[in-house]
């Protein structure tokens, strides 16, 4: 089973990376374009083939390790776990 998780900044955190970003694009010539948020990526793979588990682990390795909960939100989809 996998694991995708999308770390982001909180709605109410600054994002200075993303503003430089949508500042470039529309210097790149791409109007229109009113935010950009940036955040992480990451790809798991889990050993354990019952979803309630790897939902449990996911959220715990979340919460512990790949966020700071103070500024970041996560969230995830199991590839492979019967939703």
């Amino acid at each position: 089973m996998k694991a995708l998780v999308h770390v982001a900044l909180k709605k109410t955190v600054l994002d200075p990376q993303g503003q430089t970003i949508c500042r470039s694009l529309a210097s790149l010539g791409y109007p229109g374009i009113q935010e950009v948020r940036q955040g992480k990526y990451f790809e798991i793979d889990l050993a354990s083939p019952d979803p309630t588990t790897a939902r449990e682990t996911i959220e715990r390795i979340a919460k512990e390790v790949l966020t700071n909960p103070v500024i970041e939100d996560f969230t995830y989809h199991l590839e492979g776990a019967n939703s």
